[in-house]
């Protein structure tokens, strides 16, 4: 295909070459007759006419306008009319009168020019819009055929990837089906025909897809969201159409779409589209394919609430697998991988102590940096320092990233272990809370009650009535809880007119939020024991669980 393309702008170049020299050959000829027909006389003056006239050298004089041409046989020479006797030449030699007919030469050959020089100039012209035509239709093109898609073959196993074991567990049924996919049709099983991975950036969901492409030893199609979207519209539809139709042709295989929120955001809001007419294309696609095709898709983002709705629903991307940042134990084991090849004497745990809210990506960094400095001090063997010499320049260049002091530490477990305590003790189902982490269940009911919506209040206002009993102070750390709490607060009054009175009283919200913190005050003080241990876990494992709290409360009661 290329060199198709290549022979066809060769012969292009080609034929413009033959053209430019025609055009070139043209305007040297018409020169040339300019030259030749352009008046050659030589201007003289009346002394030397005179001095022609007395020695008889004129053949013959031609009367020209203004000017009498003097013809000899040394040459041709013409002088003004009026700076001669004209009846002395005019008696002496034969005369001819040039009409001014006869300058039809002179303005031939001026013509001649003028037009080899119009001629030129057009030809440019045309040749620079014809050439403006085939670069629009060239990118025309380019764009709708884009990077031919290619299926990959993906050599990163889950051993390459650290930590994330729950994730694991979740994606090894996917794994399975792609080795075996006939043992599932047998039994007529119907696996998920999209999984979203969904987390901050830089915690790996690109390395975790290539990993299930690993194990299970299928083909990988790997696009960004971005890639579908193009200024031409059709292009990102037709894009979706042929990773799909080729992906089925290689089944069974992945297709993985990073920053899909890119393509697959709400529609409605600034409308644009050819976003739309892509996002259309890719729920059509994963409508079409059966779920025995052998196709899996799975999409990464940061950005899970800008989705469209149409995107999320059953039958599309129906499983959902969050990761967040990684606790104390994964950031262990992803040291441990990093350092696997370098020669060390790290204390690993201190390293991951000292890394709260570094994601993989970064850990990366900060290993690779450690490991480039102990090389510069002209050592052959990474240690612990050279991870706290670099640290604040893998911050500086990661601002996003969380880290704390061993203090900030200690409050952030007494704030979160209250919040754990509370969310327990209330009935509210969370999956993990971590040191830099809360993931409340979502509520899926339709009908909420309003001690339901009060009991989720209250665990946003936990962690801050817990740091002001132990430190006696308020902490920055609560502004995004209260935010929760405040927002809740204003729904329950305003949205479900739960309050006291139908017409709110502007202080209405105000006493809802003192009454549900002094409960929460309350609690917390009888369950101080059990709220210390919490604590004291949070700060060694950096995060626990629904069961792992239920197990110290039952403990002390």
């Amino acid at each position: 295909m290329k060199e198709t393309k290549l022979n066809f702008k060769s012969k292009i170049l080609n034929n413009k070459n033959i053209k430019i020299i025609i055009i070139l050959l043209a305007v040297l000829v018409g020169l040339l007759v300019f030259a030749l027909l352009r008046d050659t006389d030589k201007l003289i003056t009346h002394t030397q006419a005179n001095r022609l006239f007395t020695k008889d050298k004129i053949q013959k004089v031609i009367v020209d306008g203004e000017y009498i041409r003097l013809h000899t046989s040394s040459g041709n020479y013409k002088v003004y009319k009026d700076a001669i006797n004209k009846t002395a030449f005019f008696t002496k030699y034969p005369v001819e009168v040039k009409e001014k007919s006869d300058s039809w030469y002179d303005i031939l050959s001026l013509l001649i020019v003028i037009g080899a020089f119009w001629f030129l100039f057009r030809f440019m012209k045309q040749s620079r819009l014809q050439q403006l035509k085939q670069i629009r239709a060239s990118k025309v093109d380019e764009t709708a055929a884009g990077e031919p898609v290619q299926a990959l073959r993906s050599n990163i196993r889950f051993s390459d990837v650290a930590g994330i074991k729950d994730v694991k567990e979740e994606l090894e049924e996917i794994i399975d089906f792609l080795r075996e996919p006939q043992k599932y049709r047998d039994l007529d099983i119907r696996l998920p025909k999209g999984v979203l991975l969904v987390g901050p950036p830089g915690v790996g969901k690109t390395l975790i897809s290539k990993a299930v492409a690993g194990e299970a030893g299928v083909p990988f199609f790997y696009q960004s969201g971005a890639s579908f979207v193009h200024i031409y519209v059709g292009m990102g539809a037709k894009r979706v159409s042929e990773l799909f139709k080729k992906a089925k042709q290689m089944a069974p295989s992945i297709i993985f779409i990073d920053e899909i929120d890119a393509v697959g955001k709400s529609r409605g809001e600034f409308r644009n589209d050819e976003r739309e007419a892509t996002l259309n294309q890719l729920l059509t696609e994963m409508d079409g394919f059966e779920e025995s095709s052998g196709v899996i898709v799975i999409g990464a983002t940061n950005k899970i609430d800008v989705l469209d709705e149409a995107l999320l629903r059953a039958g599309r991307f129906d499983r959902r697998i969050h990761i967040s940042l990684p606790d104390l134990e994964e950031r262990i084991k992803t040291l441990e991988l990093y350092l696997a090849h370098k020669p060390n004497n790290v204390d690993i745990k201190h390293v991951a102590r000292m890394t709260v809210g570094f994601n993989s990506a970064a850990l990366d960094t900060l290993t690779n940096e450690a490991a480039i400095y102990a090389m510069r001090e002209g050592r052959s063997m990474v240690e612990t320092d050279d991870f706290e010499t670099v640290k604040e320049k893998v911050l500086l260049g990661k601002r996003k990233i969380l880290s704390f002091t061993e203090e900030e530490r200690e409050i952030q477990s007494v704030y979160q272990g209250a919040k754990a305590l509370i969310a327990t003790w209330l009935d509210i189902e969370f999956e993990k809370i971590g040191i830099v982490t809360t993931r409340l269940l979502e509520q899926d009911h339709e009908i909420l009650s309003k001690s339901q919506i009060l009991n989720r209040i209250k665990v946003y206002l936990a962690g801050s009535t817990a740091t002001q009993q132990v430190y006696h102070e308020q902490f920055t750390n609560a502004s995004s809880d209260i935010a929760q709490a405040k927002h809740l607060a204003q729904r329950l009054i305003y949205d479900y007119a739960m309050g006291e009175h139908f017409t709110v009283d502007p202080m209405e919200e105000e006493k809802l939020l003192q009454e549900a913190r002094e409960e929460v005050s309350s609690l917390l003080e009888k369950l101080h024991e059990a709220q210390s241990k919490i604590a004291k876990h949070l700060l060694l494992h950096e995060n626990i669980s629904n069961e792992e709290t239920r197990k110290i409360i039952r403990e002390i009661f």
